[in-house]
């Protein structure tokens, strides 16, 4: 795990300003590998990375070089299956992923990446071709971000060692549309107009006059199995999920787990305490208000499974955790599980476990959102998925949005799915922007912020293949979600443990705006010269807050947005211009 980061130069300019250039995006990325570092550079080209030392420590340093200098790689993630391509690419001189990656460019060329299994953003030059080729893995676990100011192109596994070229960006209005809608930023836009995500599934070859696209992989490939009788689909979940954790399990350093007392923690934990012989260290978060606590759970899946317990029941300084949670993502997120998701990462890094396996995937995959039996049976798509719908978003932004943005999205996906079942459709949506949106961004820059690897065994590809080939009718059942899921898991983790009623991974933040946070609100809400008193209707805000502090209508998710565009406007309006 690590931080990549480099340019490629499209003009001539003054190559002793390339080494300063480079310094300045590892210093942006340092805490993303605090255990090593270094660059390459020549005239045109630099390549850089940051190291968390997870596999071949003592020979793993980044970049990497060819036996004949000529190919040059960092990498940011991890291969998985790293141990089984050695077998194909013949002898190593080192036990680190990242040689593996340079031996199949060399035998396969730049279509190498249909080989691997596992998260990853890498950046591979070729010198005797003269051409950088960009990859980002099939979900978009692990980030990658592009700038193309004309002059050169950036990548970074952050955005702030783009922002620090010493340009200012324009807000991304078609950016802030998504936000209001769905509650983060979706791919390939951000926040700041001309950083773009390389979309998951696809790589980039950059040229001195020539930047091309492909996509890689594509979960639209993926066709139902009508064939696949129930009694297969569980023999096959249970198969996948217990290697994809076995996988996931390769390190040389300590391995835990974030365990909530749900089913996806629990599943995983579960095969992890089968596959290892010691005990497993588990690290979850209480909390005194008894709605959104799950230590009952949690206590009953570590006796269950035998696990070494960090349980710490958490109170928050809010204002000072928000404010850190929007610096590591460097662009706004209505979701403030970002909040516990860093303390359980601290809890952690206390503890000296680097490597931790997490229940990524599992909802979006099998279908564990009350949302999606709610569209089934009968809501509005937008009415379920959105935090502003368009007729709120007119109000709060005096007109200045394209309405039609929403329905062009969901039009357009729906239509490249159209060979899969209304499920499957709508999970599709929430694995292709919700996950590397939102969700994944939670585990990667929380854990990166203190030096910690989050692994998702419900990534596997194995796994998505499976998911998008099993019907829909299989996932939301008789009003069950993860129907079949649960039939898999049900002797694994126990009765209690699967079939208990779901409970978000979040903090009450929504009373809170009612007692202890309601100055903290109202004033942020109200700051004069703020990004919400210029581009917003102020008005409309303030009678939304105080109809939610009455408790006449739950504005929960619109107010905690807004305050989290504010907390970041505040922190990166220096980069911005309105």
């Amino acid at each position: 795990m690590c931080g990549i980061f480099g340019f490629f130069s499209f003009q001539n300019e003054d190559a002793t300003c390339f080494p300063h250039r480079m310094q300045t995006m590892l210093h942006a990325l340092k805490h993303r590998g605090p255990d090593d570092d270094g660059y390459f550079i020549n005239d045109h080209v630099g390549l850089g990375n940051t190291r968390l030392a997870i596999l071949g420590i003592e020979n793993g340093h980044q970049p990497m070089y060819s036996e004949d200098n000529s190919v040059v790689v960092v990498q940011n993630g991890e291969i998985y299956n790293y141990v089984e391509l050695q077998q194909e690419v013949g002898k190593c001189k080192t036990n680190c992923d990242t040689e593996i990656i340079l031996k199949l460019y060399e035998k396969y060329g730049p279509n190498f990446v249909s080989k691997l299994n596992g998260m990853f953003a890498i950046a591979l030059y070729d010198k005797k071709i003269d051409t950088l080729f960009l990859y980002r893995d099939r979900v978009g676990v692990k980030p990658l971000f592009l700038y193309n100011n004309k002059n050169a192109l950036f990548f970074s596994s952050e955005i702030k060692p783009i922002l620090y070229t010493n340009e200012k960006f324009t807000v991304n209005y078609c950016a802030l549309n998504s936000l209001l809608t769905f509650n983060y930023v979706l791919p390939p836009e951000t926040m700041y107009t001309g950083i773009n995500h390389l979309m998951p599934g696809y790589y980039c070859s950059i040229k001195k006059n020539n930047i091309s696209f492909f996509q890689w992989w594509n979960l639209a490939d993926i066709e139902l199995n009508e064939n696949l009788k129930e009694k297969d689909q569980i023999l096959l979940f249970q198969d996948v999920l217990k290697d994809a954790v076995k996988l996931r399990l390769r390190s040389d350093v300590p391995c835990g787990s974030f365990l909530s007392g749900g089913i996806d923690s629990c599943s995983v934990v579960a095969y992890m305490s089968q596959i290892n012989q010691d005990p497993i260290n588990t690290f979850s978060i209480g909390f005194n208000d008894k709605r959104f606590d799950e230590s009952i759970h949690i206590e009953a899946a570590v006796k269950r499974f035998g696990t070494i317990s960090h349980l710490q029941i958490q109170d928050y300084n809010i204002e000072k955790d928000w404010t850190q949670v929007i610096n590591y993502c460097e662009q706004p997120h209505g979701d403030v599980s970002f909040i516990p998701t860093l303390l359980l990462s601290k809890l952690a890094k206390e503890n000296r476990v680097k490597v931790i396996l997490t229940g990524d995937g599992g909802d979006e995959l099998f279908g564990g959102y009350e949302k999606y039996l709610k569209i089934l049976s009968g809501h509005d798509f937008l009415s379920e998925f959105s935090v502003f719908r368009n007729e709120d978003k007119k109000l709060l932004t005096l007109n200045k949005l394209d309405e039609t943005f929403p329905t062009s999205i969901l039009n357009k996906h729906f239509y490249k799915f159209q060979h899969q079942d209304k499920i499957n459709q709508i999970l599709a949506f929430d694995t292709l922007y919700l996950l590397p949106s939102n969700n994944l961004v939670k585990p990667d820059r929380m854990g990166m912020a203190v030096g910690v690897e989050t692994r998702s065994p419900f990534l596997d590809y194995r796994m998505l293949e499976l998911a998008f080939s099993i019907k829909g009718d299989y996932k939301l059942k008789n009003q069950i979600t993860k129907y079949i899921y649960k039939k898999a898991v049900e002797n694994l983790i126990g009765h209690h443990l699967t079939y208990r009623k779901k409970q978000m991974f979040t903090v009450p933040i929504g009373e809170w705006f009612k007692t202890s946070l309601k100055s903290f609100a109202y004033e942020s809400l109200n700051e004069k010269n703020s990004f919400i008193s210029r581009v917003f209707d102020i008005e409309f805000i303030n009678k939304m807050f105080q109809i939610h502090c009455s408790g006449q209508v739950n504005y929960t998710r619109e107010i905690r947005l807004l305050l989290a565009i504010q907390l970041w406007w505040k922190q990166f309006n220096r980069f911005c211009i309105l």
